[in-house]
């Protein structure tokens, strides 16, 4: 029997990690150049395009399918391609009455995290990468490092297997699979295409900060239903995973904030998008496994750490140009490792060290880590070098210097020319005589 209220939640949930994306587009476009935003935007707005079909075709298969005999702890199978075993059936209700969603739901849910975690790779590459070659790109990153690891997480994959004492792997909403995933593979591009010109001398402040809070803004609104709907329930989880979303946000741009202000004197609104994002980040894979004391902890401790993780771009000279390493890798890794520090039996039966759990759950999340790390950087390292020896991923040097926009898709996001010779006309109007007003002067 259908849950009406648990599938509503999930719908619901679903529509607003999709307007993440869009959000993305937002918080990247604003913090690239102005000659090369829509190309900015458009490598999250493709994304979506090509993911959700690849979803569909094999990708929750390969997710949530279980796997072909040796295989299955690595990838899964092809029970679901084309999602058309799924129409009709579903959920079986939990033992108190709970639970009964289409299963498409759940498949609709999930696609919107597989498109937002290619998605969010782009901004490390910001300003230099083919176009053509990022569409070739997604598709090929999201078989070989997407699924897998998503499998490993939320499919019946090794990580279940993962168990020291009573302490398993916990990742409620994507931790590893999502934010690891996508920064370990941020950093190996970064590596394969190099720094843009003028790195570290030519100043590449972002060119429209109210793009960036327009973009964190629709992110901290769609982390609701990307972490509160990974409860897969209207209960008292996902209540609390609502709760937890918000104060770590909070925190965290507090403590970016005074970062700022004891580093450089000021606190910015770039701080401000960055720290939320930060703690958005940390906090889902422990937003149902924390209190809201332990929620502001990881805010804070994130918000902290990452304000000085995006520096080290310059002292170990790789161009992560948005800041894709040091948020998403870095708080990632954060939220991933405070779980076995701060993890409490009072809000989802685990406790970490500082709790009283002992060791063990820390462990356990660290193996995760360092797994989703070395397979995610190595396999977007060879996916990039291939790509790069067959056609070239990065682009010629007179296009970067002449903007994307203009090269790549013949267009701008800013009419600068028009509204010059729109502004000319307006200060210089035609007199009744047919002479300009600087003809006339001169005469």
């Amino acid at each position: 029997m259908i849950d009406s209220g648990n599938t509503t939640w999930l719908l619901v949930s679903a529509a607003l990690v999709m307007l993440m994306t869009p959000g993305l587009a937002f918080f990247y476009g604003g913090m690239s150049r102005a000659k090369s935003v829509l190309n900015m935007m458009l490598m999250s707005f493709a994304s979506i395009a090509i993911v959700s079909v690849l979803w569909v075709l094999v990708g929750h298969s390969l997710t949530y399918a279980e796997g072909p005999g040796a295989l299955n702890h690595f990838i899964g199978g092809f029970d679901y391609v084309g999602l058309t075993s799924l129409i009709g059936e579903i959920e079986p209700a939990a033992d108190d009455g709970s639970g009964g969603y289409p299963l498409l739901v759940d498949a609709g849910f999930q696609m919107m995290f597989a498109v937002i975690t290619v998605a969010l790779i782009s901004g490390a590459i910001a300003d230099r990468a083919k176009f053509g070659a990022w569409l070739i790109f997604v598709p090929v990153w999201a078989l070989l490092a997407y699924f897998p690891v998503a499998h490993w997480v939320w499919g019946g994959g090794w990580f279940e297997l993962i168990g020291i004492g009573d302490a398993g792997v916990i990742d409620f909403a994507g931790g590893t699979a999502v934010h690891i995933n996508a920064g370990a593979a941020a950093l190996a591009l970064t590596v394969v295409l190099g720094r843009r010109k003028g790195f570290g001398v030519e100043s590449m402040r972002p060119h429209n900060l109210p793009f960036v809070l327009l973009g964190a803004a629709l992110l901290w609104f769609g982390w609701f239903g990307f972490n509160a709907g990974s409860a897969y329930a209207a209960d008292a989880t996902a209540a609390l995973a609502l709760v937890n979303t918000q104060v770590a946000t909070a925190a965290a741009i507090i403590a970016w904030m005074l970062v700022e202000k004891l580093r450089y004197g000021k606190a910015s609104a770039l701080g401000f998008a960055s720290g939320a994002v930060a703690g958005l980040v940390a906090i889902t894979p422990a937003a149902a496994d924390v209190t809201p004391m332990g929620a502001i902890a990881v805010g804070l401790v994130s918000g902290a750490l990452c304000a000085y993780a995006i520096s080290w771009k310059f002292k170990f000279k790789y161009d992560d140009a948005l800041d894709v390493v040091g948020v998403h890798l870095v708080g990632g890794v954060i939220g991933s490792l405070m779980i076995g520090l701060v993890a409490a039996s009072a809000a989802n039966g685990a406790d970490g060290l500082l709790y009283g759990g002992g060791i063990d759950l820390l462990v356990v999340q660290l193996i995760a880590v360092v797994a989703t790390i070395v397979y995610s950087f190595v396999v977007t390292w060879v996916i990039a070098k291939i790509i790069d020896l067959v056609m070239g991923f990065r682009i010629p040097e007179e296009v970067e210097t002449n903007g994307l926009d203009h090269e790549l898709h013949a267009e701008s996001a800013y009419a600068f020319e028009e509204l010059d010779e729109l502004e000319g006309a307006v200060s210089s109007p035609t007199p009744p005589g047919g002479e300009t007003a600087s003809s006339q002067a001169k005469a």
